[in-house]
């Protein structure tokens, strides 16, 4: 029996192959800036379904996906402990959630994948492994094209008067924050990243107005201009990406990725299905 994990920021999916039988479920994001060990045990514990819950000390392997593998040993043994916690019989092998999109969406393909979702992040692929990686930076240094980028824009929008009156009366009415009610929200949250990229809705709901468009259009002009014009014959490649972010609002992507001379590809709302899909033919 095996585990595989998608681990964003905002949320966890899971699938557990056992044979030719595939359980799909979610929890809550485990990104290891912003979450302990026992953090991750707890709410994966209470999370797990009844089906899961029954065979923990079955599984052999789970494979995690994370948005913040890779970065040190201290990220990474948050994540193993953490898990290892609830699936004691398991190896525990930690994978970036950039090799999760580039395999979800090339499988053993070539080709260039990115992440759209509440960071964002991008790499050209040779079928195997990630082969160049131009860094995001994280939610403080960059993140363009990610809803927290985009869910950024909107709150400073907010608070600064920028946002026309009738978007600014709707925002009230949903949000039911004050400017300052608002600041103090982002600067208190554990998890000010998640909390931020829960405003690009905002925007994606309102995509039709002319501001609620042009926030999109420059979040995703950032990420081209700030990333992806910078890697080697970037022009060679279609885009393909994973991520709510960057699904949703697909018009508005390729609509500025044929700005600059690059074509899209595939864009997933999740990685999963495709991540199941490689592991059973593995």
């Amino acid at each position: 029996m095996i585990l595989i994990a998608d681990g964003g920021a905002t949320r966890t999916s899971w699938c557990f192959i056992n044979g030719q039988s595939v359980y799909h479920f979610e929890t809550e994001g485990y990104h290891p800036f912003f979450v302990d060990a026992g953090y991750i045990a707890r709410s994966l514990q209470k999370a797990l379904p009844d089906t899961l819950a029954r065979h923990c000390n079955d599984i052999k392997e789970v494979c995690f996906y994370s948005a913040g593998s890779g970065y040190s040993k201290e990220a990474d043994a948050v994540l193993e402990q953490g898990i290892k916690a609830v699936f004691r019989n398991a190896g525990i092998r930690l994978e970036t959630d950039l090799l999760a999109a580039a395999r979800a969406l090339l499988q053993n393909e070539a080709g260039f994948a990115a992440i759209l979702g509440t960071g964002s992040n991008s790499g050209l692929y040779n079928g195997t492994h990630i082969t160049h990686n131009i860094e995001s930076g994280g939610f403080l240094l960059g993140d363009e094209g990610s809803g927290s980028y985009l869910g950024k824009m909107v709150i400073a929008g907010y608070i600064r008067g920028a946002m026309p009156a009738e978007l600014k009366n709707i925002f009230e009415n949903r949000y039911r924050l004050t400017p300052d009610e608002l600041i103090n929200e982002v600067y208190t949250s554990k998890t000010p990243n998640r909390y931020c990229a829960g405003f690009a809705a905002f925007a994606g709901d309102h995509i039709q107005d002319p501001y609620c468009r042009e926030l999109a259009i420059i979040n995703f002009d950032d990420f081209f201009k700030k990333i992806i014009t910078r890697y080697p014959d970037y022009q060679r490649y279609s885009i393909n990406a994973v991520g709510s972010v960057g699904f949703h609002l697909k018009a508005v992507f390729t609509e500025v990725a044929a700005t600059h001379g690059v074509r899209v590809g595939h864009l997933f709302p999740s990685a999963i299905e495709g991540l199941a899909r490689y592991h059973q033919e593995a």
